[in-house]
């Protein structure tokens, strides 16, 4: 069963432990990016997991495929050419001391990727015996660059297309639209052809101009206005600190609401990428199971043990993520 993702990947710079910025000698490294995430997560799942993104043709975009293929993602349609790496410097919170992010990623190798540069048809349409089966984008890639956008809108159309579903996280970061489009220029015509998406009653209003009273009536409202959705989906934190936070997750349909269970994660290694381990999570039981319900316990269940791993990804199995779903959440040592 193969999952096809689209987006950057960076180079993740952070001091050691907690330190800050001003204390850091050193800066470990780490390769992220939200979509990559996910198809990093879906492939610990045992799914086949491929990756489309451009990188700079040098030691650091090959280490970063490298990155990719050690954990079991296909590398295969990544394009190289001119530019830099994408850098993200990250400063983990502990406390009341919030995490902080600075991005640096302009004018980055997949910045300049252009809608010529992929074949989505050949990567879309598979295999007879090993069909895909989800596409999956975010609101960051469209952000990036005119380029970025185009080559988006051709592979969600080109889904739509071959009667692949789509997923779309419509995050929204206002610091990187540049190039002079802005959100609501773009991304209604991308979210057009999603069969999921991820998002907030307030992202919701200030995309699509979307503004209801309560999550669901919201989303039975963007349903309405995009047809192709069938399923939306969010999730609610509670940060009592920066190394404890409570996390749940719902998913509609269109008639029902379907809440997940609460996790208390307390200490938390590594809140990044726990949204994405929570997508992929639900892209897995959506793909797997016959059951809504179950879908969004895998994915929330997913994205409360990423908590507990290092850096970008959700490396966690799923007998391990099931294994906490059922409720154990002793830690006690496997042997």
């Amino acid at each position: 069963m193969k999952v096809i993702t689209f987006g950057e990947v960076m180079l993740r710079l952070s001091p050691p432990g907690v330190e800050r910025f001003t204390q850091a000698n050193a800066l470990t490294m780490h390769f992220g990016g939200t979509e990559a995430n996910v198809a990093i997560s879906l492939a610990q799942l045992g799914l086949d997991a491929v990756h489309v993104t451009r990188f700079p043709d040098n030691a650091l975009g090959q280490s970063a495929a490298g990155y990719l293929r050690q954990y079991g993602v296909d590398t295969r349609h990544i394009s190289y050419g001119n530019g830099r790496m994408g850098l993200y410097f990250l400063e983990t919170g502990a406390g009341s001391r919030a995490s902080q992010i600075i991005y640096d990623r302009a004018d980055s190798a997949f910045a300049r990727i252009q809608a010529a540069d992929v074949d989505w048809e050949t990567i879309l349409t598979g295999t007879p015996d090993n069909p895909v089966r989800w596409f999956h984008w975010t609101g960051i890639t469209p952000a990036l660059s005119q380029g970025a956008a185009d080559c988006l809108l051709a592979g969600i159309q080109t889904a739509n297309r071959l009667d692949i579903p789509v997923s779309g996280d419509v995050v929204y970061r206002s610091n990187l639209w540049q190039y002079g489009k802005t959100p609501t220029d773009v991304m209604p015509a991308l979210t057009e052809g999603c069969t999921l998406v991820l998002g907030s009653k307030s992202l919701f209003a200030d995309l699509y101009g979307v503004e209801r009273s309560s999550f669901q009536a919201a989303a039975q409202a963007l349903m309405t206005k995009f047809p192709r959705i069938k399923y939306i989906t969010d999730t609610k934190r509670t940060s009592i600190s920066a190394s404890h936070n409570r996390l749940s997750a719902k998913l509609f349909n269109g008639q029902t609401m379907y809440k997940s269970r609460s996790y208390t994660m307390n200490p938390i290694v590594d809140r990044i990428g726990t949204g994405d381990a929570y997508l992929a999570g639900l892209i897995y039981g959506l793909l797997m199971f016959n059951d809504p319900q179950r879908a969004v316990e895998f994915g929330a269940a997913a994205s409360a043990l990423k908590h507990t791993i290092a850096g970008d990804a959700n490396v966690a199995t799923v007998a391990e993520i099931e294994t906490l779903e059922r409720g154990d959440m002793s830690g006690k040592l496997r042997r």
